[in-house]
């Protein structure tokens, strides 16, 4: 017998890297800074701090029969409701900087496997949270009822009077019925310096905070039955639209962390509150403005808010309410000792040195140079039946064929000579419905799913332009209740006008709701549609096109390029805060 072996040896194979694409590039440009000059800075300070992704949460798929798609489902131009993962909320954003509460939204009403549970009153609603008191705040009791799958991360539990269904839209859940609802917030309670203080708060309808498995507050003492520890105090004043209750004193030793969790929730929807201030011994506070009763007591923070956090509270409260950038602030990094600019003080601003932006060639003189060598400095002025117009300095005006031209001057020709375009304007809007308890009497919201779209079309279709544009586009909403101007979307795009694309570009932006509804005080808030820009830039980021609700927007471009989206500015395009609710003591005269 023979054993025959044969050895093959694979040749290497060899990379050959791909030729080179030659893709156009903007010229880049260092922005502008507009410096006012009565601004006066002020001290400020820096925290440096790691940013720790939160965890993934375990992704639940209940079995939703009977009950409707979710709210990206549909069709209203192509495009999807996308989730800003950067949205900031008053139930808080979907970041954790590492020192904030985790929060976890449970709907009471159904299981986990989409079935209902049968709990819609309020006396199963409160027989569902005892037992969840009773086993110790254990997560498990809670299990088998259906679980957001997203989760908050906030440095504050800080809900003034809304609408109930903003808490379940802030995780998603826009198809969630916003009734019979719990919240569940963790983290550390940690002072570097130490305090002694107590909460002082209002929860409508209910909220339990525990420290270091302790129920140190249970808001107007509704589960008295299955938490032990001193009764909450009421008070003589309001948060609110309801009397505040105190929590017993409580003392943290300097650097020492301690659990801190906080459950809040809704009964039968339309209005919910959740406010958590501090009261830190031995301090005097001023008194918030009339007709306001309160202390202005500092909020609970684990850190100090951004301006996206001020504003999305200060939307919902009363002027002057509470303070909201004061205080201490419960971290191993902060004891409170920071000066922070107020809501009044000019803006910080910067002096930078910038270049200047480049001036168009079109009207200016230049040196041309043409095929055989020759040149001649010229203005130029069109281009008329492939032919150059250019005007002499001595006044003389001249017509060279563009093919008479140096190769590098008949590219600056193309540039100078964009072609015409039509910028089309498109709205796209869906009412989308709001969920109300259908039980109660009460104003439901309106709600319309908006979106702006551009079109850019070449109007004079004989001209071959090759060179890449630049598209910058803003929806501009306005406000019901208030004279500010909000940012609704920006969207900028590089693109070219090809017969391939049959010289038209189109661009659709961002797919989010305008909220309409009436504040129980009778004011009619929320946001509108109220205009748009869209702006068409050259290689040398010059305007060669605009189309332009008004006229004033062009004027602030260069701040509304980097302005957050979302958020409100005046005329002038600096940024301001949204307006505040009207006060009412529409409920006041309940009894504490």
């Amino acid at each position: 017998m023979f054993v025959v072996f044969t050895v093959s040896q694979k040749e290497e194979k060899k990379f050959v890297p791909p030729k080179p694409v030659d893709r156009p590039k903007m010229k880049l440009k260092k922005p502008k800074v507009k410096v006012k000059k009565s601004a006066k800075p002020k001290s400020t300070s820096r925290i440096v701090t790691k940013v720790q992704q939160p965890n993934m949460p375990d992704i639940q798929l209940p079995e939703m029969n009977g009950m409707g798609g979710g709210f990206g489902e549909g069709d209203i131009g192509g495009f999807d409701i996308m989730p800003d993962l950067d949205e900031v909320t008053m139930f808080g954003g979907t970041t954790s900087i590492g020192n904030d509460l985790e929060g976890t939204l449970y709907d009471l009403k159904r299981y986990r496997n989409g079935r209902t549970s049968g709990i819609y009153e309020t006396e199963g609603i409160q027989n569902a949270v005892e037992q969840f008191l009773r086993s110790g705040w254990r997560s498990s009791v809670l299990a088998k009822f259906y679980r957001s799958p997203k989760k908050l991360y906030s440095p504050m539990v800080m809900v003034p009077p809304t609408d109930s269904s903003l808490g379940p839209w802030a995780f998603g859940e826009r198809e969630m019925d916003p009734w019979a609802f719990l919240l569940h917030y963790k983290g550390k309670l940690v002072h570097k310096d130490g305090i002694k203080f107590r909460f002082i708060t209002m929860g409508d309808n209910y909220l339990v905070i525990r420290v270091n498995d302790k129920v140190v507050l249970d808001y107007k003492n509704q589960f008295e039955a299955a938490v032990s520890g001193t009764p909450s105090k009421a008070l003589n004043y309001h948060l609110g639209h309801w009397w505040a209750y105190a929590s017993e004193w409580i003392e943290l030793k300097p650097g020492v962390p301690q659990d801190v969790e906080f459950i809040l929730g809704d009964y039968k929807g339309y209005l919910f509150a959740s406010m958590v201030a501090i009261e830190e011994y031995g301090v005097d506070y001023p008194t918030a403005p009339l007709p306001l009763d309160n202390p202005q007591l500092p909020i609970f923070t684990t850190a100090r808010l951004s301006q996206d956090q001020i504003d999305a509270v200060s939307q919902q409260m009363w002027e002057g309410h509470l303070d909201l950038i004061g205080g201490p602030v419960f971290s191993d990094y902060d004891s409170g000792g920071t000066e922070v600019p107020t809501e009044t003080a000019e803006p910080v601003v910067q002096e930078e040195l910038v270049e200047p932006m480049p001036e168009s060639n079109k009207n200016s003189s230049r040196l041309w140079t043409f095929a055989d060598g020759k040149s001649v400095e010229a203005e130029f002025i069109s281009i008329f039946s492939g032919q150059a117009v250019l005007k002499t300095t001595r006044g003389k005006t001249m017509k060279v064929e563009i093919s008479d031209f140096s190769p590098e001057d008949q590219d600056e020709l193309e540039l100078l000579n964009p072609p015409k375009m039509k910028l089309l304007f498109k709205k796209d809007t869906k009412q989308f419905s709001v969920k109300s308890n259908p039980d109660l009497n009460v104003p439901v919201p309106a709600a319309l799913e908006f979106a702006g779209g551009v079109v850019v079309e070449q109007d004079d279709r004989m001209v071959d332009y090759q060179r890449p544009l630049r598209l910058e586009f803003y929806v501009i909403a306005g406000e019901y209740d208030g004279d500010n101007n909000i940012l609704h979307d920006r969207q900028i795009e590089t693109f070219k006008l090809t017969p391939e694309n049959n010289r038209r570009f189109e661009l659709y932006g961002r797919k989010d709701i305008m909220l309409r509804y009436e504040h129980y005080s009778g004011q009619v808030r929320g946001e509108k549609y109220k205009g748009y820009m869209i702006l068409v830039f050259n290689e040398r980021d010059e305007i060669i096109a605009q189309n332009l609700s008004h006229d004033w927007l062009l004027d602030i471009r260069d701040e509304l390029r980097d302005f957050p989206v979302g958020r409100h500015f005046n005329k002038q395009g600096e940024r301001v805060l949204p307006p505040r609710p009207e006060f009412t003591d529409r409920y006041w005269d309940a009894e504490p």
